[in-house]
C-alpha cells in the first residue's frame, strides 16, 4: 500500500465539547473584559510609581517635585486615587473623573481668568503667573506589556474554555 488515510474519532466528542466552549464563552466576554479592565487600571496606576508615559518616555518633573522633593503627579495622590476601570460585555475601559486629569494627560497652556494671574505655591515661595505650560505626562494608554497582557488574557481565557479548564479571576 503506498498510501494510508486513518481517521480517529475517539476525541471527537472531547473536541467538539471544546468548540462548544468556546461558543459559549465568546457570547459574554463581560469576565475576560473584566479582566482587561483590570490589567488597565494596573498598568495606568503603575504610571504613577515608574512617573513614566505608557510609552516608556520619562515624565518632565514637576516644579514642585524639583522643589520640595517628592514625586510628579502625586503630591497628594488624589489622580492617582481616582483611577478606575469598568468593563461591559464589549467593553474594557480606565478612567478618571478629574476634571484636571486632562491637562496632564494631553499638557497645555493654563491661563489666568483675572488680572490677578494664577498663583500657587512652589518650595514654600507662592508665585504668581499670566499662564503657565503643563507638559504632557501620559498616564493612560496602550504600552506594549499592557498589550501583552491582554493578548495573555484573552489566549488563556479561550485555552480555558477550550479544554474545559478552570480561569481564574483578573489577570487571568
Amino acid at each position: 500500500m503506498a498510501l494510508q488515510l486513518t481517521i480517529d474519532v475517539d476525541g471527537f466528542e472531547r473536541a467538539r465539547g471544546g468548540l462548544r466552549r468556546l461558543r459559549q464563552a465568546g457570547e459574554d466576554l463581560t469576565p475576560i473584559m473584566r479582566s482587561i479592565a483590570g490589567q488597565m487600571e494596573s498598568h495606568t496606576v503603575g504610571h504613577f510609581d515608574t512617573e513614566t508615559a505608557p510609552d516608556g518616555r520619562p515624565w518632565k518633573p514637576s516644579l514642585r517635585a524639583r522643589a520640595e522633593g517628592g514625586r510628579t503627579l502625586t503630591d497628594a495622590g488624589r489622580l492617582r486615587r481616582s483611577i478606575t476601570s469598568s468593563a461591559t460585555a464589549d467593553t474594557a475601559s480606565v478612567g478618571t473623573n478629574l476634571v484636571y486629569a486632562a491637562i496632564h494627560q494631553t499638557g497645555g497652556q493654563i491661563r489666568a481668568k483675572t488680572k490677578k494671574g494664577l498663583v500657587f505655591r512652589i518650595g514654600g515661595a507662592w508665585v504668581r503667573k499670566r499662564e503657565v505650560t503643563i507638559p504632557a505626562r501620559p498616564f493612560i494608554g496602550l504600552s506594549t506589556a499592557l498589550q501583552e497582557d491582554i493578548e495573555g488574557i484573552v489566549v488563556r481565557r479561550l485555552d480555558a474554555a477550550a479544554g474545559g479548564g478552570p480561569s481564574s479571576g483578573a489577570g487571568a
